[in-house]
């Protein structure tokens, strides 16, 4: 499994808040509903029989942020691993805290206005036309958010799937003879076997559970990428359909302060970067697809070695670095990578993969950014400085690719890549620089960035480049 699984979601005072709470994000009640709806005899039968020990099982899901009551539909008949409900409710919760501030018309007006000027400058520097302009071009934190669920769930969906069959084989192949600890959860007397019924009933829950944890998981950091993102595209990855330009003002506001910068050079710099990143998306539509299958790549390389665990638990709780009985211990330890396994070669391949490709993303928009605002914003080399500072110390993004995949994508190979589209767009000149999104086959891997001009002459762009435009 990857680092990073699971979160403690409690209050002051310790305690669970999705315990302490009555009802779920997508509508779910208290353990003894009996309203008649599909948990009115929760928790459901796996064949574990009557004597089953489900209350500690459940206390330890609400330790982690999980509740029980949506534990068992993730990855079950037509529903998704990672719910989209659990996302946005652990999302909201963080975001409530938070205080929003709502979008105005004047709001809307303003960047209606940045974004005129941004089209206008990025026109002269990209191959790639403008997208159409959104009637609603300033968005809050909560309209990014609601925005941009279906795009994570669907890229991290396969990480999940990867996970939870790692774990199902795990049990799967322990057969009948399976007569771990876990067997004292679920009522057995010490030694006795599981039977096959309640095998298939653990792996069913414990596939669910981990559909649970990650969906907590990123809902959090989702909920944290909503206070910092300063546009619908400022990730760098293409979550949305339609990948229109938007700012969201309460955080440019907050990414200027304390620069001692003109406002509004902080201002169109940002609606730069918005539409440099949504033309891309907008006209490079495979690569939704490349990362979504990188991700899938990594998740099919997963492995669970249950021995390695326990050697890293046992001597993790000798140390006194792990107290088992202390959930917030264990989900540092988990979100420290403490179980992380080596990574397969695929594993690692898939890694390089994702890495370059967001590299390159980020470095396209920087350079074409620099090519269109450096005779027009005098701050423009404080705003590259800001951002590169910002960038060292480990974007929520970053945060959020390190906890699920171990990557991190070094602020040096995206510097590389900037230098690599100037020197095609010098050599080249812009349609030869952003033709190269024709197609995943004519981008540079690591090793061609130190020789341009040998690997522009080894790679042909093809004539017909009007998927461009």
């Amino acid at each position: 499994m990857s680092a990073g699984f699971g979160f403690s979601d409690e209050d002051e005072n310790g305690k669970s808040s999705e315990n302490n709470s009555n009802q779920s994000g997508d509508g779910g009640s208290d353990r003894d509903n009996s309203s008649g709806d599909s948990f009115g005899s929760f928790p459901p039968s796996f064949g574990f029989g009557a004597g089953a020990n489900f209350e500690a099982l459940f206390q330890q899901f609400s330790n982690f942020g999980i509740n029980p009551q949506t534990l068992f539909s993730a990855g079950t008949g037509n529903n998704p691993l990672i719910s989209i409900e659990t996302i946005r409710d652990v999302a909201r919760k963080f975001l409530a805290t938070q205080n929003e501030v709502p979008i105005g018309l004047s709001d809307v007006e303003k960047c209606k206005a940045i974004f005129a000027i941004a089209d206008n400058w990025m026109d002269n520097v990209t191959l790639f036309p403008t997208t159409t302009q959104s009637v609603q071009p300033a968005w809050s934190r909560r309209d990014w958010l609601d925005s941009s669920l279906t795009g994570w769930q669907g890229l991290v969906e396969p990480l999940a799937e990867g996970m939870a069959a790692a774990l199902s084989k795990v049990v799967s192949e322990a057969g009948p003879d399976f007569t771990t600890d876990i067997g004292s959860e679920f009522g057995l007397p010490e030694g006795e076997s599981i039977s096959p019924e309640m095998l298939k009933g653990l792996t069913t829950l414990l596939r669910s559970f981990m559909g649970s944890l990650i969906a907590t998981q990123l809902g959090h950091s989702v909920g944290t990428l909503a206070t910092s993102v300063t546009g619908s595209n400022d990730v760098a990855i293409p979550l949305f359909t339609k990948s229109d330009s938007h700012l969201i003002p309460q955080n440019v506001q907050a990414w200027g302060d304390g620069l001692e910068l003109p406002q509004t050079e902080v201002e169109i710099y940002l609606a730069l970067r918005e539409a440099a990143a949504s033309r891309l998306f907008t006209h490079a539509p495979w690569l939704s697809d490349y990362i979504k299958s990188a991700f899938t790549a990594y998740g099919k390389g997963i492995r669970v070695d249950i021995q390695a665990i326990q050697e890293q638990a046992e001597s993790a709780v000798n140390s006194g670095e792990l107290d088992i009985n202390n959930p917030e211990s264990l989900t540092s330890a988990i979100n420290q990578g403490l179980f992380t396994p080596e990574q397969s070669p695929e594993q690692e391949l898939a890694l390089a993969r994702l890495e370059m490709i967001l590299a390159l993303i980020e470095g396209w928009i920087d350079h074409v950014v620099t090519s269109a605002a450096q005779d027009r914003i005098p701050s423009l080399a404080a705003l590259n400085e800001s951002l590169r500072r910002r960038r060292a110390s480990a974007s929520p993004t970053q945060q959020l690719f390190a906890q699920l995949l171990g990557l991190e994508v070094s602020p040096r190979k995206m510097r590389e890549c900037a230098a690599f589209w100037a020197k095609v767009s010098e050599l080249r000149g812009i349609d030869g620089r952003d033709s190269r999104w024709e197609d995943p086959a004519l981008l540079p891997t690591a090793n061609d960035l130190v020789d341009v001009e040998g690997f522009l002459a080894s790679t042909t762009v093809p004539d017909d480049l009007s998927g461009l435009i």
